[in-house]
């Protein structure tokens, strides 16, 4: 990808304040890597809020529409129809709402994994083997004991998959909520760097960005791998 984006700047010949080359993106890296230290640290807290609540949320709603057929019937509609409002139309909304600080970034960051957590896992906890059902109901065991002790374990990998994708996802969240009403974090800082026509800083933010990214979605995948060997134990 290095190599391809130098081509692409050989054979473009485009200027350096519309499109820097690698090494003028690491020397940007260099010379500002305490002002980008500093808006990282806040973005990666906002990804990292937003996605233990996100999860810790959708988790609950997975389970308690799989609990409730009622509230299966009426209420899965009702998030699948929320995924039709775009992300970026309820950022400036939020804003006003929770403000300009960290709150609505990580509210923002939590509503656009919390359906992929809440849909994967209930999908997970809906298509228990039913052979594992079969024995519950001849050793009488009660829904509540058939939902800890088999459905849950049995839905861990779609658990695994919805926290892989929500790990992709939720810096797009923190992202937006910055670009819309912030005065910290990387959003921000690229926002800033473009204004004031730095273009080789706002790569370079994005670079650490998507770093980070990678890094998160590693360690997901990480202790997803526990998880799912715990779960079929």
């Amino acid at each position: 990808m290095l190599l391809l984006w130098q081509v692409i700047v050989w054979l473009s010949d485009a200027p350096h304040y519309i499109l820097p080359g690698p090494l003028l993106v690491a020397q940007a890296l260099v010379e500002n890597a305490a002002l980008i230290a500093e808006h990282t640290w806040i973005t990666a807290l906002e990804i990292v809020i937003g996605l233990i609540l996100g999860t810790l949320l959708g988790m609950a709603t997975a389970i308690y529409l799989m609990m409730s057929p009622l509230a299966s019937r009426y209420c899965m509609p009702v998030l699948v129809l929320s995924q039709a409002v775009p992300v970026f139309a309820l950022a400036p909304v939020l804003t006003l709402w929770f403000g300009y600080g960290l709150l609505s970034k990580v509210v923002m960051a939590i509503l656009i994994i919390y359906f992929p957590i809440a849909s994967t896992f209930h999908d997970g906890l809906r298509n228990t083997p039913p052979a594992y059902l079969d024995l519950a109901h001849n050793m009488q065991a009660s829904p509540f004991d058939s939902l800890l002790q088999l459905r849950i374990p049995a839905a861990i990998p779609a658990l695994c998959s919805g926290i892989r994708l929500a790990t992709v996802y939720a810096p797009i969240g923190a992202i937006i909520g910055e670009w819309v009403g912030g005065s910290k974090g990387l959003g921000y800082l690229m926002l800033l760097a473009n204004g004031r026509l730095k273009i080789d800083l706002m790569f370079a933010a994005l670079i650490v960005l998507c770093c980070f990214t990678m890094l998160f979605r590693g360690i997901a995948i990480h202790y997803c791998k526990k998880l799912e060997y715990w779960a079929g134990q």
